[in-house]
């Protein structure tokens, strides 16, 4: 797959989805090579702009325990792609729109891609910019799964690709504001 397919994942259905599909990696290889290091740049991140920017970036932002939120924040975003496979599985498998469960956590892989790339955003200690770039990579990451939907379905239903877009997003929605939740808690 080259990059140029790879880029239009998120803006259609017919480009890149069929390749991917045919392709197989096992879940295990997606782990690997793909959730496993990308789930890294969030808490990363995190931790240097909590460790470098402090309260600057934001009052109360300095005195957070990092090494430890980042660590449970990297474990939950391991668990939010389990959850989220699963959750991909059964709501498609509801309709006519059904997808295998290994293109359902191929799904769950390359949704959140914009999210995780989102927070090299924290390099740059402005939370107004930090805010739209966490933003445009929500809404380009409702895009992928719109549009993986509609290219991994076996048939394809337009309300039910709509629908089944709206339950994982706001699912995901929810996993992603917990996150965020776990970091401010502590």
């Amino acid at each position: 797959m080259t990059p140029a397919t790879f880029f239009q994942l998120p803006f259609s259905s017919t480009h890149g989805w069929a390749e991917l599909s045919k392709r197989q990696p096992s879940v295990t290889r997606l782990v690997l090579f793909l959730v496993l290091p990308m789930s890294f740049i969030p808490p990363l991140m995190l931790y240097y702009a909590g460790t470098h920017y402090g309260d600057a970036f934001l009052a109360g932002f300095g005195d957070k325990q990092w090494r430890f939120i980042t660590t449970i924040f990297f474990l939950a975003e391991l668990l939010t792609f389990a959850v989220m496979g699963w959750l991909i599985y059964e709501v498609t498998n509801t309709g006519k729109q059904a997808i295998s469960i290994h293109d359902a956590y191929l799904l769950a892989a390359l949704a959140p891609i914009p999210l995780w790339l989102s927070a090299l955003a924290l390099l740059i200690p402005s939370l107004t910019f930090n805010v739209i770039v966490a933003l445009v990579a929500l809404g380009i990451s409702c895009s992928l799964v719109y549009h993986g939907l509609q290219g991994l379905a076996r048939k394809q239903e337009e309300m039910e690709t709509l629908s089944a877009t709206y339950t994982i997003m706001a699912a995901s929605v929810l996993a992603w504001g917990l996150l965020i939740a776990i970091a401010w808690a502590y």
